[in-house]
Order: C-alpha cells, then structure tokens, then sequence
C-alpha cells in the first residue's frame, strides 16, 4: 500500500470515529448530530474556558467529558503503539508489547503505590512520573533477565509475563492490604477512557509528545539497530547504550498512557504489525503510521465499547482483550508454521 494512501485514508478514519465518538453518548447522556457538535466547538473560548460554564447540558457533556475521552484515545492510542513497534524492533521479537512483556505492570506498580500511599492531590501530580518510572524499571529487569538467560526471542516473552505475574501479586496484595485507597482499581486495571479530565491528559501528554519527538529525530538510529547487535556496532553505534536509550522512551510512552487509561492491552502489539505490513519496516515510515493507527484503533474500540451493550458500557479494556488475544494466538500459530 503506497504511504499516502496509508496515511489520507487513516487520517480521514480518525477524524471520522473522532466526531462520532463526540456525537455518541452513553444511554444517560443525549446524543447531538455532527453540525452541533462542531458548533458547540467552535463557539468556545478555549484559552480561557468562556462559554462552557453557561453552557446547556449537552454543550458541558461534549466539552467536559466527551472530548478529553476522544483525546485521551488518541493520545494514548498512539503511545501504545509507537512503544510496542519500539520495543519489537529493538527487542528483535515480534511478540514484544508493552503489556506482554511487563511494562504496563510496572507502571501498573508505581500508580497503585500513588494511589495508596500519597494524597490525592500529590498523586495526580506525580502519577505520569510513577507510572513512567514502573514501566522503565520492569523494562530493563526482563532484558536484563534475559540476557543472563540467553536473550532468545521466547526468553524474552516469558521473562516478561513472569515478571508481570509478580508485580500484578504485589499489586493484589497493596490492594488486599489498602482496600479503601483503591475504589477504581478495578477500572484502572481493565483499562478505560471513562472519567478522563483535561487536568488528568495533559501532564502524560507532555511525556508522551517529548518522547514522540526524540524517536522521530532517532529513527535512522532505530533503523541500524533492528538489523542487528552485530552489524549495529560494525556501523560504529554504541548497542547497549542505543537499546536502554529505544527502552526508556518506549517506557515514557507507555507510562504515560497507563497513567491516564490504566492497563489498557494489546494495542502495541496488534497496531504495530498491521503497519508494518502495509508501510514496511523503515521507521521513518512506520512510527508515524502507528501513531495515526493506535490512535484510530483505541478511539474506535472505545466507540465499540459504548455502543455493544447499551445500555450499558463495557471498558475500552474488554473490547481489546477480545479483539487482541485471538491476534497474538493467530500470530504465534504464524510464526510456528514459519
């Protein structure tokens, strides 16, 4: 598929289920066609917030909840999936994502100890950090894991799930011990898009922009590695350095969107092949293509999510586990018969 294609057409889909994702509310809020919903955006002052406070209900609901949870989608969306395509170029292994392999666990870790160990107001402040903090640490203990053990393609994934069991049986037990600190755990864990605020998206979305900007300017960077360590260093790049370096902004994107959306999975594995497989490996090409497509796919399971079971609503989280584990079955079985 030719690159500009790949992109117009994404483009045009994520503007699309963007507007149906202001347009379409749960059954206890009112839905509003696409010309009053661009009306009501355009008629505020979004510098000083002037016209949403004497707003009518449906006004406050698009600009209140509605929009931060259309770009809390696409923010983290795309986050998920530049680090999961990061992580399976540097890594050399294509099952590689930040859900599989421990990352969201650890930023899982450090959010839950936020959560249940600061006050509120601290929490909120330091949760981007934490969560960024977890996800780097469980990152460099599975490749470290690995590498005394042989650093095969397999040792990493399981290194991973092993290391996710145990942060997820310290998570259990923070919550059995601190049941009261920890209400939405639940949510947090299934991952969703439910209650995000503007206050809530913008401190991750400071990490996440700083980490999108340095991995475009590293993409030659990135290209060199993923052909190798050995032929990496007879260009004269520095592997190991290289590698923590691809980790701890593949951990910044990941934290960053744990810490708004909780664990949401599978969004860094499945979006990441799909570009591949349309627009090649070359980084210059793939990243921006996962950043259109994680955003298009999270914000479209999200939509799913509201509009399967009204009148109720089922968590971003679910939609993508049912959608995402058939995926990795089917991708395993692929690479078998490979």
């Amino acid at each position: 598929m030719k690159t500009s294609r790949f992109f117009a057409v994404t483009f045009c889909l994520l503007l699309v289920t963007g507007l149906l994702s202001l347009c379409i509310g749960s059954a206890s809020q009112a839905s509003a066609s696409p010309l009053r919903v661009l009306k009501i955006l355009t008629s505020v002052n979004w510098f000083n917030g002037t016209g949403i406070a004497d707003a009518d209900k449906t006004a406050r609901i698009i600009t209140l909840i509605r929009l931060p949870r259309t770009l809390g989608a696409w923010i983290a969306g795309a986050a998920v999936a530049v680090s999961g395509a990061v992580l399976q170029g540097v890594l050399a292994n294509p099952l590689a994502a930040p859900g599989i392999i421990g990352i969201h666990a650890g930023a899982g870790l450090l959010v839950v100890l936020c959560l249940a160990f600061l006050p509120a107001a601290a929490a909120a402040l330091v949760l981007p950090f934490a969560a960024f903090a977890g996800a780097l640490g469980a990152a460099l203990l599975v490749v470290a894991i690995a590498q005394k053990t042989g650093a095969s393609r397999i040792t990493i994934v399981l290194s991973g799930i092993a290391v996710s069991y145990v942060l997820n049986g310290i998570i259990d037990t923070i919550t059995t011990l601190v049941p009261d600190a920890l209400g939405g755990y639940s949510d947090f864990r299934i991952g969703g898009l439910d209650g995000l605020t503007m206050t809530k998206i913008v401190p991750s979305a400071c990490i996440i922009a700083a980490a999108l900007i340095v991995l475009m300017l590293l993409t030659n960077e990135l290209d060199v590695l993923t052909l190798g360590e050995d032929t990496a260093a007879g260009l004269g790049m520095r592997t190991a350095g290289m590698r923590i370096l691809f980790l701890i902004l593949s951990a910044a994107l990941a934290g960053g969107a744990v810490s708004m959306c909780g664990m949401i999975s599978f969004v860094g594995l499945i979006v990441p092949h799909i570009c591949r497989r349309l627009l090649g490996a070359e980084s210059g090409r793939l990243l921006p293509g996962c950043i259109l497509g994680g955003a298009f796919f999270l914000n479209l399971c999200d939509l799913i999510g509201r509009l399967a079971a009204r009148p109720y609503e089922l968590p971003v989280g679910i939609i993508l586990s049912l959608i995402g584990g058939p995926f990795f079955i089917a991708l395993i079985l692929r690479r078998h018969r490979q």
